[in-house]
């Protein structure tokens, strides 16, 4: 998304433990893995020689249905259920994004939210997308700009954000 916008970014990517107390509010909670992420990402790369001041954009997205926090899903199963739990209901996407300053002190934390509707699929339809490796590095188990794209109704809300970057937003920063 960056590169279609005129940038051409370097990617650094975090090796955290994505673990929240338990009883976090979903915003909270991809707010603080957001932070987590990006002053893990200034460590690496200030000991890489980049210069202080450089921009490091972090995001982390979870899906909330009925209250409870979906993450990607470690297997085929969880992909299954989830998706099998999603269909033909709205769900929630929160997505946590800090923008920081390698080396400053500027560093800001926000979170956006949207509302999925997903159409009614077949088991079948589950089953031949869990089949792709797509679903298992993203929140809720689909992709919206990838194939599962076709199963959503509409969505209230920035769709960048379903994606996991809320471009609108985090271009104030840049």
């Amino acid at each position: 998304m960056m590169q279609e916008k005129g940038f051409d970014p370097v990617v650094i990517s975090p090796e955290i433990t994505e673990t929240v107390p338990e009883d976090a509010a979903p915003q909270s909670a991809v707010m603080f893995l957001a932070l987590k992420k990006a002053l893990y990402v200034e460590e690496i790369a200030l000991s890489k020689g980049y210069a202080n001041g450089e921009t490091i954009i972090a995001a982390d997205t979870v899906v909330v249905h009925e209250g409870r926090i979906i993450c990607k899903p470690e297997n085929c199963t969880e992909a299954i259920n989830t998706l099998k739990e999603l269909r033909g209901n709205a769900h929630f996407v929160f997505t946590g994004v800090a923008v920081i300053k390698a080396g400053s002190y500027d560093k800001r934390v926000f979170y956006e939210k949207s509302k999925v509707f997903f159409k009614e699929y077949t088991d079948e339809e589950i089953l031949e997308y869990v089949r792709t490796p797509e679903p298992y590095d993203k929140a809720g188990g689909y992709a919206v700009q990838g194939a599962w794209g076709k199963h959503i109704d509409h969505i209230e809300g920035d769709r960048d954000n379903v994606i996991g970057f809320p471009w609108a937003r985090i271009s104030l920063f840049l």
